[in-house]
């Protein structure tokens, strides 16, 4: 955003203080769109250019006949265009006041421009006061490029941040406000690029790729008349310890219900052939020991390592044996807690932890992962090689190259038992189609995330993993109409 900023300022000659007068209004007009209604809005502002934008919405409130109050955070010698912009404010018969968390009721609106894209350390003081005061008050909350107290970079909370119930960020969409505790304290993103000419992007390279469906389903190869389930690649799932058939069961389907043409399931023998008759385009096979899965590994394109498998003595010896294979790989659940106990590294596999096991590839605690889930899954890259899928709140995604993308899709509701086998099906079933594995983790991270949001429609409490496929199968099969209803992002 620094860069951004200054080439929009040196590189395209826009003023400091016209971008500010844009953000400020630009942040009005959203203010106008979500409470159309709203007369009274109280602007608290903070020392830096945040508050600059504050000082111009709420000239710009002022202006147009609603009652705006300014109460001013922190220091109030203000310095250069965050200066000028509270001069205009003045000017237009505005007169800032002191915090007082005593005064919040009084307001319709409470419109939070008191700490910007720059912070880096935990908010203490007044601005912890003011933080928490807006989060207890019951008013409508707007916050401006970012909500005071979310770190930008990471999505983190550092102390306290406010809980807005809308967003307006400027020129550039910042990675921190997508995942981790991001979406909840941002609630609904506006964007508004401030008139800033297309060359000032193309001049500075993003952060963070954020992932839409609809480009990615034209990785999906068409399907010629004359199409066989052969070309559509054979997965083999490995998993499914005694009584966790069902997880191994899912991923199986899930690989399916995108478009596999072949699925095999190694299982133990128990409930091979009860998990047949549940399904019985699954071809499930007894397997106990790990002589007994050679065949398999020779007829399957693709596998899908690790949904139900458990840690027993059976799971470590056939974990062993089929990373020795070099077919394209998704490593899942227990698959990825054996390997952390012997870490090796594969170019060919595609790792899909939560963060729990994220913490235990890396040596690390949950806190620590969940702190910079950037720099966690470029690590988790680094240390073991392939693809790996960081699963959460805006899931991320580090090729090879170290490129990281973002999957905006997802809710609540898939915080369930079973999601992630079915997102380990979802991967390894584009794999078979012929997708690369960073196209098969992109796409199928958005697939998955996207199929969670539909079946959520009915609600999200009670939503279970297995109501995601007749929504896979539906997304997987997209018509040119379909294209209106992804462009749902800000």
């Amino acid at each position: 955003m620094r860069a951004l900023d200054r080439e929009a300022i040196e590189g395209a000659e826009i003023g400091g203080l016209t971008l500010m007068n844009r953000a400020g209004a630009a942040a009005f007009e959203v203010l106008r769109i979500r409470w159309p209604a709203a007369s009274r809005i109280l602007v608290l502002c903070g020392p830096g250019n945040n508050g600059g934008d504050g000082y111009v919405l709420a000239r710009e409130a002022r202006r147009a006949g609603l009652t705006a109050a300014i109460e001013q955070v922190g220091d109030t010698a203000l310095k250069g265009d965050a200066r000028a912009a509270a001069e205009t404010a003045l000017a237009a018969g505005l007169t800032p006041q002191r915090f007082d968390a005593s005064s919040l009721g009084g307001h319709e609106v409470l419109v939070d421009a008191m700490l910007g894209t720059g912070l880096d350390r935990e908010v203490r003081d007044e601005f912890r006061l003011a933080i928490d005061s807006v989060n207890q008050s019951l008013r409508p909350r707007l916050s401006i490029d970012i909500p005071s107290g979310l770190n930008a970079d990471t999505g983190a909370v550092m102390g306290a941040a406010v809980r807005a119930e809308a967003t307006v960020s400027f020129i550039g969409l910042k990675q921190g406000m997508f995942t981790h505790a991001g979406p909840e304290h941002c609630g609904e993103i506006y964007y508004d690029d401030l008139s800033v000419p297309g060359a000032v992007f193309e001049r500075v390279p993003c952060s963070v790729r954020r992932l839409e469906l609809w480009p990615l389903r034209r990785l999906m190869p068409q399907r010629p008349r004359d199409a066989h389930k052969g070309r559509f690649g054979h997965v083999l799932v490995v998993g499914g310890e005694i009584g966790y058939a069902g997880a191994a069961r899912m991923a199986a389907e899930a690989a399916l219900r995108v478009g596999a043409g072949l699925v095999s399931l190694a299982t133990r023998a128990a409930h091979a052939a009860t998990l047949c008759a549940a399904r019985p385009e699954i071809m499930c096979h007894p397997v106990e020991t790990p002589a007994e899965i050679k065949g398999l590994l020779e007829q399957a394109t693709v596998i899908a390592l690790g949904p139900g498998l458990g840690r027993s003595s059976w799971a470590v010896n056939l974990v062993a044996r089929v990373i020795e294979s070099e077919l394209p790989m998704v490593a899942d659940a227990d698959a990825l807690n054996l390997i952390a106990l012997e870490p090796i590294a594969k170019s060919t596999w595609t790792l899909t932890p939560h963060p729990g096991e994220a913490a235990r590839l890396l040596g690390m605690t949950v806190a620590e992962v969940q702190a910079d889930r950037f720099r966690a899954v470029a690590q988790l890259q680094r240390r073991y090689g392939g693809v790996a899928i960081l699963k959460g709140c805006g899931t991320l995604i580090c090729g090879p190259n170290g490129d990281i993308s973002l999957c905006p899709y997802g809710n609540p509701g898939m915080a369930s038992g079973g999601m992630g086998d079915v997102l380990t099906g979802v991967i390894a079933g584009l794999l078979g189609q012929g997708l690369s594995s960073l196209d098969a983790a992109a796409l199928g991270a958005c697939l998955h995330a996207r199929a969670g949001d539909r079946a959520a429609a009915a609600g999200q409490r009670g939503l279970l993993a297995s109501d995601l496929f007749p929504y896979l199968r539906d997304l997987a099969n997209p018509t040119q109409s379909d294209c209106d209803v992804w462009q749902d992002l800000p």
